[in-house]
């Protein structure tokens, strides 16, 4: 396994999602997850990413059962923000101090944990002064209950104002072949403040590993089923964006899913994607990525194959798309 660094946590160049575990993705097997967790670990990967709002505590919880012999040789990344009522709904987004210590408690509970490696604001609250969110995380570093702060989704303006409050160690956020908005302002902004990035969904959620050739191949609770990019025409067209990855890749005798990855961590040091998955095989494959130097020359074609705005379709439905970038 080869390291990069978040704040002072050295973490895996690969970590992992867990989300798809306990909701969103298909059905969940408890028992295969935890398998996929250990064999993760087995294989080096150090870096695990979670959040309260994943399957409302479950995951969390999934988390801390897993590694409750081995909480010391992981960094386990977190989040906070989202509120959602009993059936699952989220009403809202919660970034007042008081709220930001009682989510802190409950999750480090859950993790069985009394300490959180890496822990986020998961959607920037605009009711809510960022500076007030920032000034009681740092209280929680003071407080021994967290290592490192981190932000998802925000906007450039705001991750100026936080990083004043107190240093940002990560900010996490969409990035990968058919998502690479951030690469004109907010990349540039990290590398200057020296905030690591952590992309999230660097699979384009599932997407670029060519195995989703029909949106019925999803089951019909599946999230995706509801997002734009996986709906009628868009659908079609980002089908096509991922034939040509598959066609460099087969040159290059790997799949697309190690080429895409490949890519991002191609992109800088400072990058640490967290690719999902809730099966030991796709670690494996996901992890031999690491390895993969791509040329300069085949990095311009897949530039070229894939450039940025390619993709069709908005990342979210319409009412997700608000949380972004503020």
């Amino acid at each position: 396994m080869k390291y990069r660094a978040i704040g002072s946590l050295r973490v895996s160049a690969l970590g992992m999602g867990c989300m798809g575990m306990s909701e969103y993705y298909g059905n969940q097997n408890e028992v295969e997850s935890i398998e996929t967790l250990h064999f993760a670990v087995s294989r080096g990967v150090n870096f695990f990413d979670t959040a309260d709002q994943y399957g409302q505590g479950k995951n969390e919880a999934l988390l801390g059962r897993a590694f409750k012999n081995i909480r010391h040789t992981i960094n386990i990344a977190t989040k906070f923000g989202f509120v959602r009522n009993d059936s699952g709904a989220v009403v809202g987004i919660n970034g007042s101090p008081k709220y930001v210590k009682a989510a802190c408690e409950a999750s480090l509970k859950r993790l069985g944990t009394d300490y959180i490696d890496l822990y986020y604001l998961h959607r920037v609250d605009p009711s809510v002064p960022i500076e007030e969110t920032i000034g009681a995380l740092t209280e929680l570093i003071q407080e021994g209950k967290i290592r490192h702060i981190g932000l998802s989704e925000a906007s450039s303006q705001t991750i100026k104002r936080a990083q004043k409050v107190h240093p940002i160690a990560a900010l996490q956020t969409e990035y990968s072949l058919w998502s690479r908005d951030i690469e004109k302002e907010i990349l540039p902004l990290c590398r200057e403040l020296q905030i690591a990035v952590v992309p999230y969904s660097p699979l384009g959620r599932g997407f670029l590993t060519g195995k989703i050739k029909s949106v019925n191949t999803l089951v019909e609770h599946d999230y995706r089923r509801n997002t734009p990019r996986f709906q009628g025409e868009n659908f079609k067209h980002n089908l096509s964006l991922v034939q040509r990855l598959e066609e460099i890749s087969n040159q290059l005798h790997i799949s697309p899913s190690q080429l895409a990855l490949a890519w991002l961590l191609s992109n800088g040091e400072d990058l640490v994607p967290i690719p999902g998955t809730k099966k030991s095989s796709y670690v494996e494959e996901n992890i031999a990525a690491i390895d993969i130097e791509l040329p300069k020359d085949i990095k311009d074609f897949i530039d070229k194959a894939v450039p940025v705005g390619a993709a069709v379709g908005e990342r979210y439905p319409a009412s997700s798309m608000t949380l972004l970038d503020r």
